[in-house]
């Protein structure tokens, strides 16, 4: 199979744009989920959740509404992805549509849960195994599934990007090197080197963030490369 760019020209405008705005919305909420959840790496975080367990049900609300915003993408995505690689569009929408999502979810109920750890601990109830269900749902909340599950989805998703040119290659391999980062930082949490929301994570993060607010602000822009498969 080979592919040829018609013309240079874009098209696909309005799948485009959609897929722009969808990213810009996931990422503001996911930045400002971690304004919410970084109270779980706090010493006492219990207690100081116990204070404000309303900030904490604010970061799962925000974290789910990304969650389902990224999701959207591998839909809307699909029918562009399939013309050029069937596997590339199936795995993209597997590994971003349907197990990030998932594990979102599961984040999700890890963070309504220590709020209501929270409110059993400004009660007096008992400390200790409070604590100990508190560090097993930090656990599970970090257990680095979602890094995992975007990094192989964000990696498909580039990767097709690169080798069909549907974007600028700069764009697209910024897009691959960051990921690899955001993958990186996932086994830093998951080996207690590196903690979710903290000054190495989130900088570690970054460039992801950055990479895809550059890829929605060009596909509202200008599209997606038109090509034609032949062979």
């Amino acid at each position: 199979m080979t592919v040829s760019l018609t013309n240079n020209a874009y098209g696909y405008k309005g799948t485009a744009r959609i897929v722009g705005i969808l990213y810009i919305a996931g990422t503001i909420a996911g930045a400002l989920s971690a304004s919410f959840l970084g109270v779980r790496n706090e010493p006492d975080y219990l207690a100081k959740i116990a204070g404000d367990p309303g900030s904490l049900v604010t970061g799962a609300i925000l974290v789910l509404a990304m969650g389902f915003a990224l999701a959207l993408i591998p839909v809307f995505m699909f029918s562009v992805l399939r013309k050029h690689s069937e596997a590339a569009a199936l795995g993209y929408l597997v590994f971003r549509g349907a197990l990030e999502t998932c594990t979102y979810i599961v984040s999700v109920v890890c963070y309504l849960g220590l709020a209501s750890l929270g409110m059993s601990y400004a009660a007096g109830a008992d400390a200790a195994g409070l604590l100990g269900a508190g560090e097993a749902l930090n656990a599970l909340a970090d257990s680095s599934l979602t890094a995992f599950a975007f990094g192989v989805g964000a990696l498909i998703f580039y990767g097709a990007l690169y080798r069909f040119r549907l974007v600028p290659r700069w764009i697209s391999g910024f897009g691959i090197v960051a990921a690899l980062l955001h993958m990186v930082s996932g086994v830093l949490v998951l080996l207690g080197m590196q903690e979710s929301f903290d000054t190495g994570s989130l900088a570690m993060n970054l460039p992801l963030a950055a990479q895809e607010m550059i890829l929605a602000v060009w596909l509202i822009a200008k599209g997606i490369r038109v090509s034609e498969i032949k062979g």
